[in-house]
Order: structure tokens, then C-alpha cells, then sequence
């Protein structure tokens, strides 16, 4: 894993490149998650983080993929509608009790969180937290400054 430091009000804090989501909407009918699981299994990607989100005629589809460079070039190549944003990403050590502290945590600093959910089991199989968040700087540093392990791009590739 290949991070840089930076020095953050007297401790040491590890960056890398966040984990990019990707949202892809999809027609809402039976199978289309499907189907779009097996054309990035076909290149050997996996989803390591999914939610779904359902309306009557659409489906977005949030996305934290094994390669997201190579998922982004499908996505291009085949035509599939797609954006992206950074997520934080934080192992929790005990699920409930450090997801509460996280929340705490942001609400004191008064950021917010636009969206939340829970992701497949780290490499090490932690639970894992997929945010996103206002300023995704501001609370990286204040994540990080309160203990939390922040994972990265690099982290979560398998």
C-alpha cells in the first residue's frame, strides 16, 4: 500500500487516492443489476460495495468496484450512463459503537453526511463504512485525528 503522510495538527495521517463510487443508473426491470454484475465480472472486477436505490422507472445503482479504472472504461465503451464521486471509507472495529462515534464525530464538527452505507467485509474483514460526506478533506482529517482507520483506493483492491 503506497501512501503519502502529511503531518495534521501534530500527528502523522496517511493519504491516498480516495475510493471513487460510481452511479449508474439502470432500466427497472428484472435482472438489469444483474446483468451489469456479470459484464464487470467478465473482467475479472467485483463489487465490494453496493446500494441500490429504486424508483419506478429507474434504478441508481451505487457502485465501489475492484478496478474502478478499468469499470470506468466499460462504462465508456459501452455507452453505460455513469458519474462518480469520493467516498470515506472507514473500517469499524466494533460495528455499532464506532458507527455512533463516527457519527457523533461529524455531527460535532458539523459536517454532513449526504448519503451512508455498509460495504462487503474489508481484506481483513473488518466492517466497512462507505460515506459521503460535504468536504471530504475536512472530515478525512477529523476522522483520521479521532482514531478512525481510513481505507483508500489502494486498500480495497483485490
Amino acid at each position: 500500500m503506497n501512501h503519502e503522510y502529511e503531518n495534521i495538527g501534530g500527528l502523522v495521517a496517511a493519504n491516498g487516492t480516495p475510493v471513487r463510487q460510481f452511479s449508474v443508473m439502470l432500466p427497472n426491470r428484472v435482472g438489469a443489476l444483474a446483468s451489469l454484475v456479470k459484464l464487470l465480472r467478465s473482467s475479472s472486477i467485483e463489487v465490494i460495495g453496493l446500494s441500490v436505490q429504486d424508483s419506478r422507472d429507474a434504478t441508481i445503482a451505487r457502485l465501489v468496484l475492484s478496478d474502478p479504472d478499468m469499470a470506468e472504461a466499460i462504462f465508456c465503451e459501452k455507452g453505460i450512463p455513469h458519474t462518480t464521486c469520493e467516498l470515506v471509507v472507514i473500517a469499524l472495529k466494533e460495528a455499532g459503537p464506532d458507527l455512533l462515534k463516527c457519527l457523533d464525530i461529524l455531527m460535532t464538527a458539523e459536517t454532513n453526511v449526504d448519503f451512508a452505507y455498509a460495504m462487503l467485509p474489508g481484506p481483513d474483514g473488518k466492517a466497512l463504512l462507505a460515506l459521503h460526506v460535504e468536504d471530504y478533506d475536512f472530515a478525512t482529517s477529523i476522522l483520521n485525528r479521532s482514531g478512525f482507520k481510513l481505507m483508500y483506493e489502494a486498500d480495497l483492491l483485490r
